[in-house]
């Protein structure tokens, strides 16, 4: 189990590095549309390439095995369950646009804590559905996390009174729509393989935001700037966080992959640092701080347990 959770804290870790691309690409004067379109585009073509080379990869090993055709056809896709993939995709593209969006209103800062609702809203969602309350060590890590947020995200100086309405409206939806893509990335079609399952959630995410955002500017000329932003857009908000999601979001639980996704926060601090050289005070890196040992003590409790 343990290795399951390393997946989900590396795929939070690779969401932490969006809001610096996607401010960067902001400054070269791209759109909202433009910046997710690209990203949705370049992710769903990798993840298709990956997963038809490991399909192939698997369809030989089972030729060589003689493998059952029985075996065979379990691993295959009905329509309905790939129309399922397709709409939790939406759910990725829709966290996105709505982050994203809020970037373009209020402070990288405040953005950040809104989307951080997400750890609460997720083992809320998991308390209801199993109802079952979230343990002890949940319930104080939770806790922490509401401390190490703030304080990390600088909240005493954001000035949340005089934010735009709007900006923190998107912030506080694109918490609960990563909660959804998070509970349903790891309950829908588990059967199938993870690779393949990103694959049509890319495309369910690239389909939605090109009906929302019609890919014009791919057909005016070759944009390499562009390009280059969607291609580490992609790599980092859909093809590495997806995959590693889909593998280990049904072994841990969706209320353990919210706390995990905590990880997200501190990278996303580190990486303004670095890449935007925005200046944080001591506080803020305390908050950082708390949440990396929020995310240590579940590890430590695992291990602790024996689960590997």
């Amino acid at each position: 189990m343990f290795k399951y959770m390393i997946y989900v804290f590396l795929g939070a870790c690779s969401y932490g590095v969006l809001s610096s691309i996607v401010k960067v690409a902001y400054s070269h004067g791209y759109s909202l549309g433009e910046v997710v379109g690209t990203q949705m585009l370049w992710g769903t073509l990798i993840t298709w390439t990956i997963s038809i080379i490991v399909q192939r990869r698997s369809s030989i090993k089972r030729q060589q095995e003689a493998v059952s055709s029985q075996d065979n056809l379990v691993k295959k896709a009905t329509i309905n369950e790939k129309l399922l993939l397709l709409l939790v995709g939406t759910f990725m593209v829709m966290t996105g646009l709505l982050y994203y969006g809020s970037l373009q209103h209020i402070p990288a800062s405040l953005a950040i804590i809104l989307l951080f609702q997400f750890t609460w809203i997720g083992v809320l969602i998991e308390a209801v559905t199993k109802r079952r309350w979230p343990s002890k060590l949940q319930s104080i890590t939770l806790g922490l996390i509401f401390v190490g947020t703030g304080l990390a995200a600088g909240i005493t100086k954001s000035g949340i009174a005089s934010a735009p309405i709007l900006g923190i409206g998107l912030g506080l939806l694109s918490a609960v729509s990563y909660t959804f893509f998070i509970f349903f990335s790891g309950k829908t079609v588990p059967r199938l393989d993870p690779i393949y399952r990103s694959a049509w959630m890319s495309t369910g995410g690239l389909l939605f935001v090109f009906l929302l955002f019609p890919p014009s500017y791919l057909f005016i000329g070759i944009d390499f700037t562009l390009l280059g932003f969607g291609l580490m857009l992609g790599l980092f908000g859909a093809v590495i966080p997806t995959i590693l999601f889909t593998i280990g979001i049904p072994k841990i639980g969706t209320g353990m992959a919210s706390i995990l996704g905590s990880a997200e926060l501190p990278v996303a601090m580190i990486c303004s640092t670095l890449l935007l050289h925005e200046h944080l005070q001591l506080l803020q890196w305390s908050g950082v701080g708390v949440i990396l040992l929020c995310i240590t003590l579940p590890n430590l409790k695992a291990q602790g347990s024996k689960i590997l």
